[in-house]
């Protein structure tokens, strides 16, 4: 990794633990979008975690009593296709917000939506710095096939090397248990095509190299 590489990722670091419960973040959550059954351990193993992670159009339990998605969110993993939700734009001003932009690497221009807040202060994160190097985890190759991992996988690729001694809590990756599948249902909204630029078997792969590894849990 370049200096300028590690200046950044270091930087982006330092942000997210200024939002983080305990600075020390020995445990991270990341979750991602699949419609969850209530399950009082798991929403107490995400709330629980130092840091917490949502992913895009993301939905979090409205009270303590639903127990099943968890009520917090510190940092916020988006792309430009976001798909808003109820819980998105509430309270963000409390959150860090990091996009990805894998299409910047082909055809996607440098826009930001304009029906965003103009105050969301969100950051770009550098294609070399998450999507190449996933992408190389993953075996893809991003610059002349156009194929990159889902947000959800970059969350937690990035939550892992950002805080590579930190526990890491998985919930709501559907592809773990449906590795074939060729649309995506989510917690909050409309179902969509699994995109043609994810492999989410390979994905599904990494996640479960990850939990064999241990330090890692997946939730179903």
């Amino acid at each position: 990794m370049s200096d300028q590489a590690q200046e950044r990722r270091d930087r982006i670091r330092s942000l997210a633990v200024a939002y983080a419960r305990d600075p020390a973040v020995r445990s991270v959550a990341v979750v991602g979008n699949k419609p969850l059954d209530p399950d009082p351990e798991r929403a107490a193993a995400i709330d629980g975690c130092d840091l917490v992670v949502r992913v895009n159009g993301f939905r979090l339990d409205d009270s303590p009593a639903e127990q099943t998605y968890g009520m917090r969110a510190d940092v916020v993993f988006f792309n430009r296709a976001l798909r808003a939700t109820p819980w998105f734009f509430a309270g963000y001003q409390d959150r860090m917000h990091l996009m990805v932009e894998p299409g910047r690497l082909h055809w996607e221009p440098d826009l930001v939506p304009s029906w965003w807040p103009a105050d969301l202060g969100h950051l770009h994160v550098n294609n070399d710095d998450l999507t190449l190097p996933l992408s190389e985890d993953l075996g893809l190759d991003s610059r002349t096939e156009g194929l990159w991992s889902t947000t959800g996988t970059m969350a937690a690729w990035w939550a892992r090397t950002t805080f590579p001694e930190a526990r890491l809590e998985l919930a709501g990756y559907s592809f773990v248990d449906d590795p074939e599948q060729t649309r995506w249902a989510h917690a909050s909204g409309d179902d969509c095509i699994v995109g043609p630029e994810h492999r989410i078997a390979l994905e599904a792969e990494l996640f479960r190299r990850w939990a064999a590894a241990g330090r890692t849990t997946l939730w179903s």
